[in-house]
Formats: C-alpha cells, structure tokens, sequence
C-alpha cells in the first residue's frame, strides 16, 4: 500500500491478517501438498492450484475482515506484543522511568476498562466547550492548530515536516489535503449502492455520537448534514489517489508570502506560529487548489457550521477511546463498511495502540525476546544475493540504454538496506504516562509525537529512522531515503524460516527484498535518483519504453475483477505490480545462483522452481469479506492477492516451465506477449 505520511513517502509491500500460530505448519512441509487443490490445472488458476483446500479450510474469523497467510503471521505477533505487555504490566520490580515501567503503564490505563466506562466523555468535555465558545473564523483556524498540536485531531488539511523531495537533506514544513472522514473521496461523490449505504451509515454514526454528546435528535441530525456538507466540499477539492501518485504533480514549494496570496482568508506566518513552526519561510503544498478551495469555504461556510464540524473532529477522534457507547458506536459504522462480524477483543485493540504509540519501546521489548541474530546475517546475505541478481539483470535488459543503465546501477548500489530494527531507539524524553489516565496518555504522547516532528525543522536529516515497529509484519521502500527496510516482524515464516530450503526463502522473503528493490525502479520511484532527490536521471527514449510496457502492465490489472463486478486499476497499483514483477523475477534470478536452484532434486514431490513459485503463492493465499474487498479497490494500491499471485508469473518463461502451462490454458501468454520489465 502507499504509505504518505508528510515525513517521507514509503511504498510498503501491503499486507492481510491470519491467526495460527506462525508455525503451526509441520516443520517439514513448508510446501504443504495438504494446503493445495491439484484437481485445478496450475494454468488454468495456479492461485486455487496453489492454495485451493487452504482457503476452503480457513474461513475469515468473525473478528476478522480478511484471513491469509499475512494475517497468521501478523496474530502471532499479536500475541506476543500481548505477552510483552501483559508481563510490562504485572511487573513489581520495573524501576520508574523504565522501558518495562512506561509501557506497562500504557496498557494498564488502556485495560482500565471501570475508569473508561465512569467517565465517559468526561475527558473530551473541555475541548468540546471551548469550541463553542469561539467567536470568528480567525479563532477556527486557531483551534485546528490547536488541536493538532496537542494530539486531540486533525482538522481540515494534514500538516508535517518532511524531507524536501528535490533536496533530500533538508526538512520542510509540508501541507496536504485532508478534511473528510470518509476512506475516500468517491464515497462523497458517487452514488452507487454501496456509496449510498456507506453515507447512511455515516450519518448515524454522526447522529449518535452527538446524541451521546447531550445533542437531542433534532440537533444531531441537523450537525450531521451540517459535517456531511463540509465534508462533501473537502471530498470534491481533493486529488484522487491516482493523481497523488504523480511526485511531480504533488510537489509545489511556495513562500509564505506567495503561499497567503493563493489563500487570503489564512494568514500562514501566524497560523505556523500557533503550529509551533517559526523561522521557515518556505512550505512544500502537495495540492494547491485544495487550499484555494478551502480559503473559499472559509468565506462560505457559517462560523457555527465550522464549530460543529471541529466539535465533531474531536468526537470522532476520541470515540473509539471512550466508554463503550461511543465504542459500540464506531463499530457499527466500521462494520457497515468492512462487514467485520464482532469487534476486535480489547487486549488485542489495546496491545496494538500500545505498539502503536509508543512502538520504540515496546520494540525494545520484543526485539529482546523474538529476534534472533542469525535472522539478520541470513538478511544480509539474502539482500546481498538480490542486489547481484538485480545488477545482472539491469545489465541484461534489451530495450534500455548503455547511459541509463548506468545510473540505474548507480541507483541500486546506493540503496541502504535496514534489517529488524532501529539502531537508535526513541526515548520519548519527557512524554508522561500514568497507569490511570488512559486518554491523557494518547493525548500527551500525540502532543509529544508533534512537538518531536517540529522539532527537526533545521536539522540534519535522521537516516536512523524506521518508519514501522518491530513487531510489523511488513515491509517498505522509501524513495527519499533510497532505502529499503525490513522490520524484525516479517522475518518469519512464510517469508522466511532458517530451516526451509532456499526456494520457499527466495520464493517469500527473497521476492519481498526484490518487490521493494523494484520500489526503487516502479513508475513512481523511478522519478527519484540515487540520492533520494526527485530528478530525472532517464533519457527520454528510454522513459518512452518504459511508460509502454508498463502500459502494458496496466492493461494487464485493469482485465482482473472482484466480486465478479469491479474491475482492478491498473493505473492505481501499477507501483506494486511493478514491484511484484521485478521482485519475482530477481528473486528467481537469485534462486537460481544457489545449489538447490542449479539442481533438480524433489522435496514433497516439488522441484526446485516449483517450490520456489508456489513459496510465492502461499503468501497470498487468503478469504476477504466482500465489504472489504469492494472498499480496498478504491484505497489500497496492491492488486488483490488472487491477482498478485498470477500477475508476476504469467510474465516469467520459467514459471511455464515449471508447471508445464500450454497454449489453450487459462493463463497461458504468448511468448511475446509477456511484460519483461526488470
């Protein structure tokens, strides 16, 4: 999926969730036949071929939206992020200030589910009532600082600092759009069935948290079509997904002078003074016409419609954190949306936020207790292979220049690989956790997540960074950093096991290390050079090969469909179909450099090259509820995991090979009809 936060921009491999132990599979059988439905052709669906009786198997579970072997992974870190913050918990010994202490207390005040429950919206009361109390539009755009600064919400537009895309070693203060609650603009816009039903459902989620918050009915049907007109303004001045994936298109640098000229109503200078930014005179915009619009509104829309609209950003902010009428409430709305049967178990909700909030310490935890060093020296090895076996295939490449392909090796030697975790931690100096203050601890860590942010304004770039915990089950690319990076949560099986054979390692963590490498080489990440600044380094014919074939590519996604109706974007998740594609093929072309992969010896029946593609499918297999999967469409930039499963080898000669795939199969490509790319 494409992460963009306003620090940097990853592309991240995208993940699903599962929940057996990571190794409840026989130690053996890493390829399990027993998982397989060899009645289906591999041509005709290698994806049923390879996982069919898994997914008969393993239906999604009801507190679950979809199931697969991600997700499997992902509960047993689940569980373990529980161990370590249970024990945290029950700690008598752990000193004050301690890593064990702070995260203990954390989840203590988090499972403090009486105290919750007495007060109800008793900690968001203030906040509520000093919203009602402003007097003009000046005072709006005061409390929307406000309110970021401190953690409470983030109204109207998104703000960060960030590194300058066309000068990677300078933070910039950044502005993005943002303002709308929704997952995406269409669901404001369109008015297909399942819009509708996602609109109406949003409505009553409006309508109770303001009947909750002492609104009669009257009232709180009034603010809600009240939100529900800001937002729908917001939705219809945004950029769509597919246009934020243009780096060129979102990169637009103002002065602040400049910038108030575009945005008369807003006096930038004083409103970065209230966001704690001072000294800057320079701001990276990611959508101009956003602000414009905005300014507008702020002409437009009455100084009591603005208040409603803040009073419900910090409703809607807290709810989920409040007692379990407002909880019931945020989950009904997200069932409305996902079809999930029954709400996540608050241990598992709670343990998460904890990694979430405050992920460097209880790193530090898991780290100790789950990491194993050989996992490392086994990476580096892995990357190292990956990066020959990408060299070689550069070089190999028929339709790019001599010139081009040296930058390109350039771009590659130059990526900076990070393995398991950070090797400075955070220390979150000065954030206060108490044991029984469950919401003041979100509050106060958000405000110290802020005021840390602000504070690399003038600094040197921090290149230590991780932008993901331990304990995730994923992995990313960032194009700034020209680097890629592999949290210690992913280095398991089916990605990675230090007993497996080297076609189930190349075939799962091999073609994750190759998918975020070609991150580097997709048709956004391309645009970026070897030191992370946005400039090209192509010459133009070979950019004209390149949009073709992913042209091509594109074309390919766009004939893929869920739910038998919705068609795949293509132009959407060309980025991980890219990925994919390289990632496979260079992960083959390493495999093939190993003993195992120069052989023709049989485990459980299966080649080499067999295993090694059905290692790849095995990490897609998966069920998903069709809620969730029409909603991923619109927002999730990988491909369905069916289609990730084929999208690659359809593309790669050996994979015919290996199953024997003839012209009259299902998946069957002509020769040259096959997208060879990296």
């Amino acid at each position: 999926m494409k992460f963009l936060s306003l620090k940097t921009c990853f592309t991240v491999l995208g993940i699903a969730a599962i929940s057996y132990s990571a190794h409840a599979q026989s130690a053996t059988k890493f390829i399990d036949p027993a998982n397989m439905d060899r009645s289906v052709k591999p041509g005709d669906d290698f994806y049923r071929y390879a996982n069919g009786t898994w997914i008969k198997n393993n239906p999604v579970p009801a507190k679950e939206t979809r199931w697969g072997s991600f997700n499997a992974l992902r509960d047993f870190n689940i569980n373990a992020v529980k161990g370590l913050v249970e024990d945290a918990a029950a700690s008598k010994s752990a000193q004050p200030g301690s890593v064990v202490k702070r995260v203990g207390d954390f989840y203590t005040a988090a499972m403090d589910s009486l105290t919750i429950e007495k007060l109800g919206y008793a900690p968001i009361k203030a906040e509520l009532a000093k919203i009602r109390q402003l007097k003009n539009i000046s005072g709006v755009l005061d409390q929307t600082a406000y309110l970021r600064v401190n953690g409470i919400a983030a109204p109207m537009f998104s703000f960060g600092v960030g590194q300058d895309r066309k000068n990677v070693n300078k933070y910039l203060p950044q502005l993005g759009q943002g303002g709308t609650t929704l997952p995406d603009r269409d669901y404001y816009l369109k008015d297909d069935s399942r819009s509708v039903k996602i609109r109406e459902a949003y409505n009553t989620y409006l309508t109770t948290l303001f009947k909750l918050t002492g609104s009669t009915a009257a009232e709180a049907t009034k603010k809600a079509a009240v939100v529900m007109a800001i937002e729908k303004q917001f939705a219809e001045a945004q950029m769509s997904r597919l246009e934020m994936r243009d780096p060129y298109k979102t990169y637009n640098k103002f002065t602040l002078t400049d910038f108030n000229k575009t945005t008369p109503r807003i006096s930038w200078p004083q409103l970065f003074s209230k966001l704690l930014v001072n000294g800057q005179d320079t701001v990276l915009v990611s959508s101009p016409k956003f602000f414009v619009s905005l300014n507008d509104m702020l002409e437009s829309v009455p100084l009591n419609e603005w208040k409603t609209y803040l009073e419900w950003n910090v409703l809607k902010s807290a709810a989920a954190n409040l007692s379990s009428p407002f909880v019931n409430a945020t989950f009904a709305f997200n069932q409305a949306q996902t079809g999930q049967k029954v709400q996540t178990p608050r241990w598992q909700r709670m343990s998460q936020l904890t990694d979430g909030t405050i992920g460097d310490l209880v790193g530090q935890l898991y780290v100790a207790r789950y990491f194993k060093p050989d996992a490392k020296v086994r990476m580096d090895e892995l990357i190292a292979n990956l990066r020959k076996a990408f060299e070689i295939r550069i070089k190999n490449l028929d339709w790019m220049s001599e010139v081009t392909k040296q930058k390109a090796l350039e771009k590659l030697h130059a990526f900076v690989p990070k393995i398991g975790y950070p090797s400075k931690w955070r220390t979150y100096q000065g954030l206060v956790i108490s044991p029984n203050a469950y919401l003041q601890n979100l509050r106060n860590a958000g405000t110290w997540a802020y005021k840390e942010m602000v504070s690399q304004l003038g600094k040197p770039v921090d290149r230590t960074r991780f932008g993901m915990t331990p304990p995730t089950v994923n992995a990313y690319y960032s194009p700034t950093m020209n680097e890629i990076v592999f949290p210690a949560g992913i280095l398991q099986f089916p990605f990675f096991d230090p007993n497996a054979d080297d076609a189930v390692n190349y075939g799962g963590i091999g073609a994750v290390i190759g998918h975020e490498m070609s991150h580097g080489f997709d048709d956004s990440g391309s645009q970026y050079d070897k030191d992370g600044n946005l400039r090209n380094w192509w010459t133009a014919e070979d950019r004209e090969k390149f949009n073709a074939k992913t042209k091509q590519l594109g074309e390919q996604f766009d004939g893929y469909k869920v739910l038998d109706t919705i068609p795949v974007n293509g132009k959407f998740t060309m980025g991980e179909n890219i990925g994919d594609l390289g990632g496979l093929n260079a992960a083959y072309e390493a495999f093939k450099m190993t003993r195992q992969g120069q052989s023709d010896e049989k485990i459980d029946g299966f080649t080499p090259d067999q295993r090694f593609f059905l290692s790849w499918a095995q990490v897609w297999r998966g069920n998903i509820l069709p809620e969730i999967a029409a909603q991923m469409i619109k927002t999730d930039p990988h491909s369905p995991g069916p289609y990730r499963t084929i999208g690659a080898p359809v593309n790669m000669d050996a994979w015919y090979s290996a199953f024997d795939v003839q012209p009259g199969d299902k998946l069957y490509k002509k020769p040259e009809e096959r997208i060879r790319l990296w």
